[in-house]
């Protein structure tokens, strides 16, 4: 076994470069990331829309025997503003086991597994049936107007021949019912911003008494989207993760899941299962979340006209015209509604499952004790780009976790973290997969 270049070593240095975004300002990032590439012998083309915020691709040449294979990821991060870190955001120092740093799991960590496994590949010679094709990404956590989506539009020739993409989330550790998981991504859910608008009598503020007007509406709206939620869906992917841990788990567990899946009790059994069941609960509906509100001009004018826009997240298989003709059975006919930007075709209804069973193998091996499953992303990543092309994304950074790590609640928040051994578990079973291919 061949390490040139040690992935935790890798992740330090690359938290080291603040890629905050906005504005990213990836550039120095990805120059080093291009020399590690250019000195173990790839040509590593660099293709930009701004020369600030570049992407990369290199290429690991195959035998030519089958599709190629696509990794996938982002190195821009995410603020640190206002938060209170215990070791600063980017010095990616070691403590208690763990790298902490901004990007350490969203996606630094992830990123710099796959040049691990790409580098160890090259070093040894290794020569999988298919190429491989690397993509270090700008602009994930902005919209990828600079990456993947920009590269998708005008680069696409660039991913040509490729059918499976590994990438976010997925790979990583959740424990239930006494049984350690790893959440394989074969899907994510979709975006659906929304402007909902209310309107009602304007007026001076102490010249009239208002009752029903605009900021009446505008609470009603907000108290409907508090107490009520959009109806219950099992979608493809979800069915296939949930019967994947029935499948797993003893009595009881095994029979609450059965009944997870029937809409009629989705909502009792989720309230059974409290704080262990808050994961599903995006999995399983469509979801509307208000973020922004914008009404009135000074504090002795009665606003006419108020808005809120509405962070909407779609399943797969579903349309922004579904969210709307749901979310208008909550809030009634006073509100009107419009859709800001949707993203519809981030996760086809059926994925492609073609992949699955090598990425299984290679985890099943790794940690025998570890039960592989599906798992569908509530967010969104890039990956709904490259699926425009045909391509298949799965999310696969893997990591084992402890039981006590909060993957959810530690990614975006004050004191990123992984563990280090979490780091070279990930990069040790990219290459893994890399091998068998």
């Amino acid at each position: 076994m061949t390490i040139t270049h040690p992935p935790a070593e890798l992740l330090q240095s690359l938290i080291r470069f603040d890629t905050t975004n906005p504005p990213g300002n990836e550039a120095a990032c990805i120059g080093f990331i291009k020399d590690l590439l250019t000195q173990a012998g790839f040509d590593a083309l660099i293709l930009a829309k701004d020369p600030n915020r570049p992407n990369l691709i290199a290429r690991l040449t195959g035998r030519g025997e089958a599709p190629a294979l696509l990794l996938q990821g982002h190195v821009d991060v995410v603020t640190t503003a206002g938060q209170p870190w215990t070791h600063p955001p980017f010095e990616a120092q070691r403590h208690e086991g763990y790298i902490w740093g901004r990007g350490a799991l969203d996606m630094k960590g992830g990123v710099a597994m796959m040049l691990a496994a790409l580098l160890r590949a090259k070093a040894e010679k290794l020569a999988p049936r298919g190429d491989v094709v690397l993509c270090v990404l700008s602009d994930e956590e902005a919209g990828g107007d600079y990456g993947a989506k920009w590269l998708v539009e005008t680069q696409a020739d660039v991913f040509k021949g490729v059918r499976y993409a590994l990438g976010e989330f997925g790979g990583f550790t959740a424990y239930f019912g006494g049984r350690r998981f790893y959440l394989i991504q074969v899907a994510e859910r979709q975006m659906c911003w929304m402007r909902a608008t209310v309107r009602g009598p304007a007026g001076h503020g102490g010249a009239v008494v208002m009752r029903g007007g605009a900021m009446a509406k505008l609470s009603r709206l907000l108290w409907q989207l508090d107490r009520n939620l959009l109806p219950v869906h099992i979608t493809s992917p979800v069915r296939m993760m949930i019967e994947a841990m029935r499948a797993a788990l003893p009595f009881p567990a095994r029979s609450l899941m059965r009944q997870l899946l029937n809409p009629s009790m989705t909502d009792r059994v989720l309230g059974l299962l409290g704080e262990r069941g808050k994961p599903f609960l995006p999995m399983l509906r469509n979801t509307v979340n208000a973020t922004l509100v914008r009404g009135g001009e000074k504090i002795n004018v009665i606003p006419g006209e108020i808005t809120v826009e509405l962070d909407g997240r779609l399943l797969p298989g579903f349309t922004p015209d579904d969210m709307l003709k749901e979310l208008r059975l909550l809030v009634g006919e006073d509100v009107e509604l419009e859709v800001l930007r949707a993203e519809v075709s981030a996760s086809p209804a059926q994925p492609d499952m073609g992949l699955f069973e090598t990425l299984a193998s290679v985890l099943r091996e790794a940690d025998p004790t570890g039960i592989p499953i599906p798992y569908m992303l509530p967010a969104i990543s890039d990956a709904r780009f490259f699926a425009k092309l045909g391509i298949q994304p799965y999310g696969f950074t893997p990591m084992q976790l402890p039981p006590d790590f909060n993957f959810s609640a530690t990614v975006h928040a004050a004191d990123e973290r992984i563990p280090v051994d979490a780091v070279e578990f990930g990069a040790s079973a990219i290459y893994e997969v890399l091998r068998r291919l």
